[in-house]
């Protein structure tokens, strides 16, 4: 009886499990994208101790070595086929929520509607997971809350449970039901217990309506004679479409000195559109439960404002504001594109990571190349690693994402956004050299 078989006869489509098919082969790029997958690969590498084993898991993974995958409460499951076509059962154990805690989880999630309906569009917001946090419950793993369980007989995370580990990153982008039916709830059971609580709150909600209606009441006198003490409440304002055009400054009264109409202009117009994106923001049903935006620092808003293309003119204004030249400017305004405050802050910060980050930062961007790909002599100083004689370099972010740069004019410039595998921001700045390279030999 092989692997496969044999897993089947323990129960693989028993309730309170789901069976994924496997997922193909994965060239290049990162394998999260969202931020709860990579918060599950982090613990992942935070505890393998073997980064040899890390980088044989990432190739099994990419390669379509994994086979069906299986979650249920506390574990996941699959067969993990070696080069050689040997064939291992591999099991990764999480630790479930208790009973309590879901309790607690379940009317967290009750009172906030937002949460339930990020839920159901398949979405896990960061103020979902810090609520939880602070309910004392942890949805996301951390160090050490990953163990392993292979027929290969490794004692630690080996490279068939590394394997299946980069493979659910994958189904957690998908589906962050998952990672909810690993920590002990399954999506119909969560659901089922939300609407249980929700009916029973309707109900003694309108026990308390009927009670009301009991209570003696205002007599009518009183009541007519404070009509004009106590105004209607008024009502929300109408959603805006769009902003508003703004007025045209020219002629009339003269400006006074330094004052740039053009300018003037221009910020009314933005201070419309942003006016406009705060009430769509504050009438949203998600509004009490999102994160306020970040405050902007006046060289960042600068930065900001050039990125709406205001002209020549203006944007020598906001580069001398912010102590910038045209240069410097430009290349803000392409950091900012590519990621807004993290992008500019790695742009202009030089760093260096602590002891213990920098480590897991250089054994990951050793593992971005694969045995037997030429593998470019690299540079180290800071947060920042560059290509000897070449003109490519990758920065490690404070936000542990990697950002392709390419030495343009005598200056490093961003070449593209940034990517939580080192390996998928190299891909991108390689591809983005042989594009080139062709454009170069079509012109030629």
């Amino acid at each position: 009886m092989d692997l496969g078989q044999e897993y089947a006869d323990e129960g693989g489509s028993a309730a309170g499990e789901r069976t994924f098919d496997a997922l193909p082969a994965a060239r290049g790029g990162a394998f999260a994208r969202s931020w709860w997958g990579q918060a599950w690969l982090k613990a992942l590498e935070d505890t393998a101790l073997d980064g040899a084993q890390l980088k044989l898991g990432r190739r099994h993974a990419r390669a379509g070595a994994v086979g069906a995958v299986t979650v249920r409460p506390g574990r996941i499951t699959a067969v993990v086929q070696d080069r050689d076509h040997t064939r291992h059962r591999s099991d990764v154990l999480l630790p479930q929520v208790g009973a309590a805690d879901w309790d607690r989880f379940l009317d967290m999630i009750a009172d906030r509607a937002g949460h339930i309906a990020a839920l159901l569009d398949r979405d896990m917001p960061p103020v979902l997971v810090e609520d939880a946090a602070a309910a004392g419950i942890e949805l996301l793993p951390g160090i050490g809350d990953l163990e392993s369980e292979c027929s290969c007989g490794a004692w630690d995370h080996c490279a068939h449970s590394t394997a299946l580990c980069y493979q659910l990153a994958r189904l957690l982008d998908q589906d962050p039901f998952v990672l909810l039916l690993l920590r002990g709830r399954g999506e119909r059971e969560l659901l089922d217990e939300l609407q249980a609580r929700n009916a029973a709150r309707a109900e003694a909600a309108g026990e308390d309506a009927a009670a009301e209606q009991l209570r003696p009441g205002v007599p009518a006198a009183e009541a007519y004679a404070a009509r004009d003490i106590l105004p209607p409440l008024p009502a929300a304002p109408p959603p805006v479409a769009a902003p508003g055009t703004p007025p045209v400054l020219g002629g009339g009264t003269p400006p006074a000195p330094g004052v740039a109409v053009d300018a003037l202009e221009f910020l009314i117009g933005d201070a419309a559109a942003r006016a406009q994106r705060l009430l769509a923001d504050a009438l949203s049903a998600r509004h009490p439960h999102d994160p306020p935006p970040p405050v902007l620092t006046p060289a960042q808003d600068a930065v900001r404002l050039a990125a709406g293309a205001p002209g020549e003119a203006i944007c020598a204004r906001l580069a001398a504001g912010s102590g910038r030249d045209a240069r410097g400017l430009a290349l803000a305004v392409r950091a900012w594109e590519l990621g807004g405050t993290a992008g500019l802050a790695v742009l202009e910060e030089d760093w260096t990571p602590a002891p213990e980050t920098l480590a897991r930062a250089t054994d990951r961007l050793a593992a971005a190349w694969e045995d037997g790909e030429p593998r470019p002599r690299l540079r180290a100083a800071g947060n920042r690693w560059t290509v000897v004689g070449g003109g490519a370099q990758l920065r490690y972010g404070r936000d542990g994402r990697w950002w392709p740069y390419r030495r343009e004019d005598g200056q490093w410039a961003p070449a593209g956004p940034a990517s939580d595998d080192p390996a998928g921001a190299w891909a991108g700045l390689t591809a983005e050299s042989a594009e080139s390279a062709e454009s170069a030999e079509s012109a030629e």
